[in-house]
């Protein structure tokens, strides 16, 4: 059980740390930069770390700047108010995504552009095929060390984990939890240590201040995303724009 344990909670932090650095801060928001090969380097671990429940970047970056721009109104992609549970957020942005993925969607011309677009990797990532040989790879350790029928709970849970990663801070970061800003949406910080999402549940720091690299703001509150950009940047691997990296 605890070799399971250990290799789901790797894969958990691991993806929503290239959910929240690479999709977020850098595709949506462009708080640093990187070469273009190295961009293309993060890209690739972005597919290997979400696996299965591999998000486009691009289509992710268009969907979120909706958000950003819609936050808690009727033309917010996933505003849990306009929503009975969060699977029927989940499926409702599932939609909406799938369009801008396939480009069947129109969205503004101010929400496209300067994000990652990788066409070829693209394809091949959102394919069935893809997703299922990542899912059969997850199973293999369970085949091997699971000791219980309920370790395999766990499993699904791998196969939508990016997805599930956005579910979790889209409802709970805009119905639980305090308020250190005043906003004109229902964004709240759920949670004072963020380690679950890799300090992507201070939402209502980020919505107060969506160009800030630093998602905490209280002396208490704790961004590890942050914390490894800065140490990225350090050594040369990005560079982080001015604004975007005050602390």
């Amino acid at each position: 059980m605890w070799i399971i344990a250990a290799l789901f909670v790797t894969h958990w932090v691991v993806s929503c740390f290239f959910q929240s650095s690479f999709h977020h801060r850098y595709a949506s928001h462009r708080m640093f930069t990187m070469s273009a090969r190295a961009e293309k380097v993060w890209h690739l671990l972005a597919y290997a770390a979400q696996g299965s429940s591999y998000l486009s970047p691009r289509a992710y970056a268009v969907l979120h700047r909706e958000h950003h721009a819609y936050s808690d109104t009727e033309k917010d992609p996933h505003a849990p108010g306009f929503f009975p549970n969060i699977m029927a957020m989940m499926w409702e942005t599932a939609k909406r995504y799938t369009a801008h993925l396939t480009r069947r969607s129109s969205p503004e011309g101010r929400f496209l552009g300067h994000c990652p677009d990788w066409p070829t990797l693209e394809r091949l990532a959102s394919t069935w095929t893809s997703r299922i040989i990542w899912g059969v790879v997850y199973g293999i350790p369970y085949v091997l060390f699971a000791t219980a029928w309920w370790h395999y709970v766990l499993l699904p849970v791998q196969w939508v984990m990016g997805p599930l990663h956005g579910a979790i801070v889209n409802w709970c970061g805009h119905k639980y939890g305090y308020r250190n800003v005043r906003t004109g949406d229902r964004s709240r910080n759920t949670l004072p240590l963020d380690f679950v999402t890799m300090g992507e549940l201070f939402q209502n720091n980020h919505h107060s201040a969506s160009g800030r690299l630093n998602f905490a703001q209280r002396w208490w509150e704790v961004d590890p995303t942050y914390v490894v950009l800065r140490g990225l940047a350090w050594v040369g691997v990005i560079q982080l724009v001015p604004m975007a990296g005050e602390a």
